[in-house]
């Protein structure tokens, strides 16, 4: 068995020890009984081992720097651009803090250049990076914004999540359907209401064309 690094979380808040596979694996089993059914029946005698695995891809980006990603490289050469830059409808798939329950929706993302400018792609890579920690949807859209701000240093970030929470369609009230929004502005994008409306109607023009 090859057991998950014991090294300290990477966490703002904790340097408690990495617990080991085969830890994680007995706790998996606790809950598996604790449910009500026998961790050892054969359907099950697997299901540690995958949860343990599915939580290593879950949760992938404690292990990686947004800011660092955003940073190398950055490209000056942008012919004097300097309108806003956007990505619309990027995958969110994450999980709440409180329940540990999925919330799957997209995110739009824009920042407007004050001389350098990171790869389209890195912008995605960022919004995957945060959601593969746990956390509220509030904070998710605030640490995108922020690591854009920091790595950037534009005129103005822009970030908006739409998201639906499996913890209010399979538990609690249970209302599928209904989508949280959350967004964050700097700079520019708060200061501005015609530049914050039109990231608005630029994000919302997606849903009228589905």
């Amino acid at each position: 068995m090859t057991n998950i690094s014991t090294a300290p979380f990477k966490s703002k808040t904790s340097r408690a020890r990495r617990p080991t596979q085969q830890e994680a694996e007995e706790a998996v089993r606790t809950l598996i009984a604790w449910a009500g059914d026998d961790p050892d029946r054969e359907g099950l005698q697997g299901t540690p081992r995958r949860v343990v695995e599915a939580f290593q891809e879950y949760f992938r980006g404690y292990g990686q720097d947004p800011v660092a990603l955003l940073q190398e490289p950055t490209f000056e050469e942008v012919g004097g651009y300097d309108d806003l830059v956007m990505l619309r409808d990027i995958r969110v798939e994450s999980h709440c803090e409180h329940h540990i329950a999925p919330f799957i929706g997209v995110a739009h993302v824009a920042y407007v250049p004050s001389g350098k400018v990171a790869g389209l792609s890195k912008l995605a890579r960022v919004v995957e990076i945060y959601a593969k920690r746990l956390q509220t949807q509030e904070t998710l859209s605030a640490e995108i914004a922020d690591a854009i701000d920091k790595a950037l240093a534009p005129k103005g970030v822009a970030v908006m999540i739409e998201a639906e929470h499996q913890c209010m369609t399979m538990r609690g009230v249970h209302q599928p359907g209904v989508a949280a929004v959350t967004t964050r502005f700097l700079g520019q994008f708060a200061g501005d209401a015609a530049l914050r409306e039109r990231f608005i109607g630029l994000a919302n023009a997606t849903r009228r064309g589905r």
